[in-house]
């Protein structure tokens, strides 16, 4: 954004209401498109747990459930903002956040964190089952600890070891609706663990000066531009090996086969493409490409559920 003319510079400005500039700045912390994407995956294991329609009882656990799986995700949002302060000042893709910025002090930060935290557990514990509650928090603890603490200023497989944080919305929808760990939620579980790589390491590659300057170990800066791209590539093709084990096992049909194959394929040809020939703007697109393919791979588990029952059947999909 370009600076104010100068004729404009005398003019005094209005400031926004402090307490909309400290709401957006507590919102902010919460990382919200993360964490909606959190709560999607979430929200389609809590579908795909129910066979038929939801009924009206159902609905509203799934709204309970959304609620309280937010709130944990987003004081384990808050939490890592805190804790990574002084690496977020370092970054240029993080020194905006409010904790970077000093907006937000350690102590308002941390209450609000176990606030959200802590209304979060109570109200999946009370209204949804204490299953989901527990893998809730054990959740929160991988990222916040496991993840922000322990791994990520330690390891280059930082984000492989953590992906399985990450990784346990959908099982946590799941066990909200049946009160048990299914194999289907196990299944979704592994393709977002298996997806968390090749997506965050294209992040990486056009972010390698920001995580060397920050002194974090990712491996586009301990092993090279070219060893983290044959990771993603190899990534992608086990990638889409699990995409389908949904179909092989019987949980889904054509339409979501389709949609596994198609994104799959388009995910592996751009990794192979970044593999082949580095540029920023190839890593940017393959990086943002990502998001789509884990959404719209989870809309397609969603529509199938769905739409299976009247739609040809192709080889008994």
């Amino acid at each position: 954004m370009s600076a104010a003319p100068e004729s404009m510079a005398a003019v005094p400005l209005v400031p926004p209401s402090p307490k909309a500039s400290r709401v957006r700045q507590y919102y902010a912390l919460t990382k919200p498109r993360v964490v909606q994407l959190i709560v999607f995956c979430a929200l389609i294991g809590m579908l795909l747990a129910v066979p038929g329609w939801p009924s009206a009882a159902e609905w509203g656990r799934v709204l309970l459930a959304s609620a309280g799986i937010w709130l944990v995700a987003a004081a384990a949002a808050a939490f890592n903002c805190l804790v990574e302060q002084h690496i977020d000042r370092r970054m240029t893709r993080t020194a905006w956040r409010p904790t970077a910025k000093g907006e937000l002090s350690n102590i308002e930060s941390l209450v609000f964190s176990a606030l959200l935290c802590g209304i979060g557990c109570v109200l999946l514990y009370s209204a949804v089952n204490p299953l989901t509650m527990w893998l809730t928090l054990a959740t929160f603890v991988g990222y916040a600890i496991v993840y922000t603490v322990v791994l990520k200023p330690l390891t280059p497989q930082n984000i492989v070891i953590g992906g399985a944080s990450g990784a346990m919305p959908p099982l946590l929808g799941w066990t909200a609706m049946t009160g048990e760990v299914g194999a289907f939620g196990v299944l979704m579980v592994m393709i977002i663990f298996l997806w968390t790589p090749p997506h965050f390491w294209a992040l990486a590659l056009y972010r390698t000066e920001d995580y060397a300057r920050a002194g974090l170990p990712m491996l586009p800066v301990t092993h090279g531009s070219e060893f983290t791209r044959l990771q993603i590539f190899l990534y992608t093709l086990v990638l889409l090996a699990s995409t389908l084990l949904p179909v092989l096992f019987g949980f889904s049909g054509g339409l979501y086969l389709l949609a596994a194959l198609y994104l799959g394929l388009h995910f592996i040809w751009l990794a192979w493409k970044l593999m082949r020939g580095y540029s920023d703007g190839l890593a940017r697109r393959t990086f943002r490409f990502s998001i789509w393919h884990l959404s719209l791979l989870f809309a397609a588990l969603m529509l199938d559920h769905y739409l299976r029952p009247w739609l040809p059947r192709f080889g008994g999909l």
